[in-house]
């Protein structure tokens, strides 16, 4: 392996830095929450979750926070992920690869437009029994 430079730590301390603060939630209003449960992860979640992050940066969006959830129950649809956005339903996103993560970014994130082929739904809290 070779050395690092300094300038190569910095760049590594920036990467680290900007993969952080996707990831933090404070005064961010806007959620994408990625399922990487075991079946999740299995089926790529990881590399949608990198797609959002990656694609967040180019469009320089502050107010958007990344994360990770377990199963969401939905491991038919796998990589499944749930957008919040203010002003627009809640909203989960089913068989999510990197692409549809760009094109969810994109489209539903910067745009305020359903990405109509990948929505999947959950159950309604009234009709969920405990």
């Amino acid at each position: 392996m070779a050395k690092l430079t300094l300038a190569d730590l910095k760049k590594l301390r920036e990467a680290q830095t900007a993969a952080f603060n996707a990831r933090n939630t404070e005064n961010k209003d806007v959620q994408v929450i990625v399922g990487m449960g075991t079946c999740g992860i299995a089926a790529g979640a990881k590399a949608a979750f990198d797609a959002f992050v990656e694609e967040l940066g180019k469009a320089g969006l502050p107010n958007v926070a990344v994360r990770q959830t377990g199963c969401m129950g939905l491991c038919h649809s796998e990589p499944t992920v749930e957008v919040a956005v203010p002003g627009m339903p809640g909203v989960v996103y089913g068989n999510v690869d990197p692409e549809t993560a760009r094109k969810i970014v994109n489209q539903h994130i910067v745009r305020k437009l359903l990405v109509n082929d990948h929505i999947f739904d959950k159950p309604a809290a009234d009709i969920v029994r405990t």
